[in-house]
């Protein structure tokens, strides 16, 4: 594969990703209720515990699907 056709991809490949990070602030991915924020005077750690949980089970019924 050449070097255009990857960059092509690549950047198609970060459109959708975008795009798929905008949809899932709009339904509320992010700020579910077992994500972990602690605040404190000079720092925030943000850690989406429940997203990625949410989303690793989406993506294996993704897989298990395709490959099925």
């Amino acid at each position: 594969m050449d070097v255009g056709k990857l960059l092509i991809l690549v950047g198609a490949a970060l459109v959708l990703v975008g795009a798929l990070w905008l949809l899932g602030e709009r339904i509320g991915l992010g700020r579910l209720p077992g994500d972990i924020v602690l605040r404190g005077e000079r720092f925030t750690f943000y850690f989406p515990l429940a997203t990625c949980v949410l989303l690793s089970l989406l993506l294996s019924l993704l897989v298990w699907l395709v490959k099925r």
